[in-house]
Parts: structure tokens; C-alpha cells; sequence
């Protein structure tokens, strides 16, 4: 007898975590321990509040997440020609239905953290929380989304940079200052460098399904440049902070992780395609890594 040689589809827990997408959610939570050792440093740690925000900063990237594989699949931008991981609205292994309550759950989730650090951190938490997942929604949904656009960058170094390490700083300390904005673009430029990856290696199909990435409009070597240009920028920031203030100089040790990075220079001048998911996931490490090497050096 023949045996159905076809894989088994994945179990309803595995689909929704696939699409919260777990290797990329380094991207919420690095700027939160950048914030909360900056907070720690300047003697204004509070752990319920770090913890929430923690939370928080994860479900709204989960949600985005979702809304994102909703949104592609919907105006087309997900086609059986992806070469990155499976997007499971467009693997039909969840209705859009589902995907849209799914949203919803994650956001009422964000919500109940939320209405805590809105009791500590008043109307700035509000604001930062409504623009955070407004962003998230009008990445990939909307009319005319900012994504498609080529604005995905901007965003995600506002958001996974300054507006997330300063929003979690200012929940602990109750006030914030001009160093850790700053100090915030580092793990902005490091997402960014995630996002430069992964549209280049989307390049060809989001450029047939008008999806207009910095990578389709100016091309592989910019994205390239700017990958390089953000991992060194992010890791090199940590150098003025010190010359400007004489503080925290074992902070400066992030220069190190340019050495780190130096192999996926390499690969991403060489790799094509699904080739490149490795340089994402590396990325995704170097994250993870300059977050705790700044954050170590800071609080020393």
C-alpha cells in the first residue's frame, strides 16, 4: 500500500507561533533591557514597570506580526514564490477571520498591561501606547501603507529604537532625558539592519507586487550599505555618549560587536535569496548581543 508521503500540517499552537514569528521579537525586547539598565544606572529601576513594559513591548510586536501576515496576504504581497518564512494567512493554514480576532486578542492583552503603566506613567504612556500600535497597524494596513511605501525603515527606528527605550525608561524613572533618546537609536539601527535583509531578499517579489521597499527603489547595494552603515552607526553610538559625558565608559565595549558582525558583512555580499535568512537570523543574535553588552557596560 502507498503511504501519503505529504507532511503533516501544523498543530494550532505551532500556527500562532509561527505567525507571532519568535526569532524577530529580539526587536522589542532588546530596547526594553537598554532602557531598563539605563534606568538601573540612573537609580530609577522599577521592576513591575520594566516586567510590564516588557510584556507590553512583546505583544505589540505580536500583534503587528499578525497584522502584517493578514495585510501582505490581503493586498497580495504574499505569493507561494516567498522566499522567506511561511506567512500562514497565505498558507491557508488561518482564515482571515481568524487572523483579525487574533489581532484583536493580542491587543486587549497589550491593553491590560497597558492600563498599569498608564496608572504609573499618566498621559505619556497613553500617547506612546496609541502611537506604538497605531504604527504597528498602518505598517502593512490601511489605504496607503507606510511599509509599501519605503517608510518601513523610519519606523522601525523610531519605534524599536527611541520611542521604546525611552517609553520604558520613562515608566521606571518618570522622567527621561536627552542621553537616552539618543542612546535609543542604537537598538533602532540594529532593527533596521533586520529590515534591510529581509527586503532584500523580498526584493524581486515585492517589486511585482508594488511593494516599493528601499530595496526596490534604490536597489541591492543600497540595502546592503544600509545594513553595514546601521550595525556600525548602532555599534560605534555608545562612543559619543561617553566623550559628551564621561559616564558609564565600560558602555563603549559595544565597538567589540562590530567584530561580531563582521561574518554577516561577509555572507550578505554572497547570499541571495533564501540564502540570506541566515544573515537575519544572525542579526537578530547581534541584537540580542549588543543589548546586553551595552547594558552590562552601562550599569558597571
Amino acid at each position: 500500500m502507498r503511504q501519503d508521503s505529504r507532511p503533516e500540517p501544523p498543530g494550532a499552537v505551532s500556527v500562532w507561533l509561527l505567525a507571532a514569528r519568535p526569532k524577530t521579537l529580539w526587536a522589542s525586547v532588546a530596547p526594553v533591557v537598554v532602557g531598563t539598565a539605563m534606568a538601573f544606572g540612573d537609580g530609577g529601576f522599577h521592576a513591575p514597570a520594566a516586567l510590564t513594559a516588557l510584556a507590553c513591548s512583546v505583544l505589540i510586536q505580536v500583534a503587528t506580526n499578525f497584522a502584517n501576515d493578514l495585510f501582505d496576504f490581503e493586498k497580495g504581497a504574499d505569493t507561494e514564490a516567498r522566499q522567506g518564512p511561511l506567512r500562514v494567512t497565505q498558507a491557508g493554514l488561518v482564515t482571515p477571520g481568524m487572523m483579525k480576532r487574533g489581532v484583536v486578542v493580542v491587543l486587549l492583552l497589550t491593553l491590560l498591561g497597558g492600563v498599569y503603566l498608564i496608572w504609573r506613567g499618566g498621559w505619556p504612556a497613553v500617547f506612546i501606547g496609541v502611537l506604538s500600535v497605531t504604527a504597528g497597524i498602518l505598517y502593512t494596513g490601511g489605504p496607503r501603507p507606510l511599509g509599501y511605501l519605503g517608510l518601513g525603515d523610519l519606523l522601525v527606528l523610531v519605534f524599536f529604537g527611541p520611542v521604546a527605550v525611552a517609553g520604558t525608561y520613562y515608566v521606571q524613572a518618570l522622567t527621561v532625558n536627552a542621553t537616552v533618546v539618543v542612546a535609543g537609536l542604537a537598538p533602532g539601527l540594529l532593527s533596521v539592519a533586520i529590515l534591510a535583509v529581509n527586503n532584500l531578499r523580498d526584493a524581486d517579489e515585492d517589486r511585482r507586487t508594488g511593494k516599493r521597499t528601499l530595496a526596490v527603489r534604490f536597489g541591492p547595494g543600497f540595502a546592503r550599505g544600509e545594513y553595514i552603515a546601521a550595525v556600525v552607526a548602532a555599534c560605534l553610538l555608545p562612543l559619543p555618549l561617553y566623550l559628551a559625558s564621561g559616564r558609564h565608559p565600560y558602555s563603549v565595549a559595544t565597538v567589540a560587536v562590530v567584530a561580531v558582525a563582521l561574518p554577516a558583512f561577509r555572507r550578505l555580499f554572497v547570499a541571495e535569496g533564501p540564502s540570506l535568512n541566515s544573515v537575519l537570523a544572525y542579526t537578530a543574535r547581534l541584537l540580542l548581543l549588543y543589548s546586553a553588552v551595552f547594558s552590562i557596560g552601562w550599569v558597571l
